[in-house]
């Protein structure tokens, strides 16, 4: 039974690592929405290939370095992987205000993969760890809302990067020293989560390998994998890409496009995040897959808006674009909120940031060769609508095998594989 004093820290830790998310989509996202004024300002930038390719860059990195640092954090202290991974990026944030060439950008974005690529696991797995069956889909939820709050600031971005006497650089400037600043007294005031004595052996400390083994002959695992990539593929390039497409097909400024590729979207996630935690967790009071069916339920929402993106530029109609964007913005909250939940029911608590790890490592690869693909299609002329109806496939497909995913109870998750 847990007392009034520890629910009351688990809700704390989780408001202590919503401004760490904020922070970590607001990096990523400014440099979306100032696409335009860093292109002009460092022209060997050149092509939308080769800005592609360096938002790519950053994915590959980050989820290439996503299962070594769930790995750390799951072995050894999440508190210290989590303050670490800001403090670093922080400073990786500042010293971007200050690149001139398009070699320093793709530098700087390789550093920032590595320092961002063990915020993640390590946070979600940190959450799961303090709350329950009861309240962990609303915790994750409440965390995910600080993401969705950083990619909408960093819309506005385009406005800072627009006033002659701010420019692009005075965005990074600021973001990176808040997170600096931040770092330091979060590290006194965050702590792991005790080892619960009655589950020791869903506690063990295990190798790399064993995780690894582990996790690998887990076909539910298998499946969140797939599953958390596929949609995710297209929320890359809504999130990177929409800014400059909304600006492009519909001939608005940076500002007014940035905000909204953002907006709209974000805040209709916000809500259904909120919602969706909510729903899970009252359906799991119910059914071990109320978690899944809520999350199925997202797909619902993610197949039409991705086919009303793509329509919306042959139709000429911003405001079809802009009520799919929050369609999107729906189906991604309901989505976005159960992942971790799902995995908690899938692996024991020592594989939770390992098995998150793994997850990003294959979905943000996809997404980095999406981005890619997508600046050297944007090159090529080919359609939106082409575009964005493929990725309505896939977030289809992904709705079938969420279905297929079997929980486990916590009592049968031990070292991270079922009882036989």
């Amino acid at each position: 039974m847990i007392s009034r004093n520890q629910m009351k820290y688990a809700w704390l830790v989780v408001m202590l690592l919503f401004p760490v998310a904020l922070l970590n989509y607001l990096d990523r996202q400014m440099i979306s929405a100032m696409k335009g004024s860093m292109m002009q300002d460092i022209p060997d930038i050149g092509s939308d290939a080769n800005w592609g390719f360096m938002l790519g860059q950053f994915k590959w990195v980050y989820a290439f370095l996503s299962p070594l640092g769930g790995y750390i954090a799951d072995r050894y202290s999440k508190r210290f992987t989590i303050c670490a991974s800001l403090f670093v990026w922080s400073t990786i944030t500042w010293i971007t205000g200050r690149v001139h060439s398009y070699e320093e950008l793709l530098w700087t974005r390789t550093l920032m993969g590595v320092s961002e690529a063990f915020y993640i696991p390590a946070a979600l797995a940190l959450i799961a760890d303090y709350h329950s069956n009861l309240t962990r889909s609303k915790a994750v939820g409440f965390h995910q809302i600080a993401i969705y709050c950083g990619v909408l600031l960093g819309g506005f971005s385009g406005y800072i990067a627009d006033e002659p006497k701010l420019t692009w650089r005075f965005a990074f400037d600021i973001t990176g020293i808040v997170g600096i600043c931040y770092a330091l007294p979060l590290m006194f005031i965050l702590k792991d989560a005790p080892v619960d004595s009655a589950n020791q052996n869903t506690q063990q400390k295990l190798s790399m390998i064993e995780a690894g083994w582990a996790l690998m002959t887990n076909f539910s695992f298998l499946l969140l994998v797939v599953y958390f990539t596929l949609p995710a593929i297209a929320g890359w390039v809504v999130r990177d890409w929409m800014p400059a497409i909304l600006q492009k097909t519909f001939n608005i400024s940076q500002g007014v496009a940035g905000v909204s590729a953002t907006l709209y979207w974000q805040v209709a996630a916000i809500f259904a995040a909120l919602l969706g935690g909510w729903l899970a967790d009252r359906w799991m009071l119910k059914t071990s897959r109320g978690r899944i069916y809520v999350s199925a339920l997202g797909m619902v929402f993610i197949i039409p808006a991705l086919f009303g993106v793509g329509n919306a530029a042959s139709l000429n109609s911003l405001p079809l674009a802009l009520i799919s964007l929050v369609l999107f913005g729906i189906g991604w909250g309901f989505f976005d909120c159960n992942n971790m939940p799902i995995l908690s029911q899938i692996v024991g608590p020592n594989l939770r940031a390992t098995g998150y790890g793994i997850m990003n490592l294959v979905s943000i690869s996809c997404g980095g060769f999406a981005d890619w693909g997508f600046g050297l299609l944007q090159d090529r002329q080919v359609s939106l609508n082409m575009i964005f109806s493929l990725f309505a496939s896939l977030a289809l497909f992904s709705m079938m095998l969420v279905l297929l995913i079997q929980p486990r109870e916590d009592k049968d998750l031990v070292i991270g594989k079922e009882k036989s």
